[in-house]
């Protein structure tokens, strides 16, 4: 298996957040940032949306065997998980169970009733990133 570092990880994290689709808004202008991924409770919020950003958010999320995040949408947001550490499903209402193993990537359309899932003996540990989702045309 190969083992990544949690800065190499916070890079794709930043990667995400600078490629992200910009969304016109009213507030003043975002800034970069450079954010710890540590975190002593189970779920930490990273990006908060505006003003921080023009609207994407992000987190870690710490999930211990056995334990599920729970079913919930991100509405019209598009959602990418980078899988740090563990094993798990990623449950997706109506469609297949993707199983990951870390180092990985999901990929959670908008519109989309999901969940995760620890399916392993050791902590799952992601960074989540939601931004929202450009209309087709």
């Amino acid at each position: 298996m190969i083992r990544s570092t949690p800065a190499q990880f916070l890079s794709v994290a930043v990667l995400f957040f600078v490629t992200a689709v910009v969304v016109p808004s009213q507030s003043a202008k975002p800034h970069s940032l450079v954010l710890s991924l540590q975190c002593p409770q189970g779920d930490c919020p990273l990006l908060k949306g505006v003003p921080q950003t023009i609207g994407m958010r992000s987190g870690l999320v710490r999930l211990e065997p056995g334990a599920t995040v729970g079913w919930h949408t991100t509405g019209m947001n598009e959602e990418s998980l980078v899988i740090l550490h563990g094993q798990g499903n990623a449950l997706i209402d109506g469609g297949a169970v993707q199983t990951f193993t870390a180092p990985a990537f999901v990929y959670i359309p908008p519109a989309t009733r999901h969940n995760v899932a620890n399916t392993g003996n050791d902590p799952l540990e992601y960074v989540y990133v939601v931004a929202p989702a450009k209309q087709q045309q």
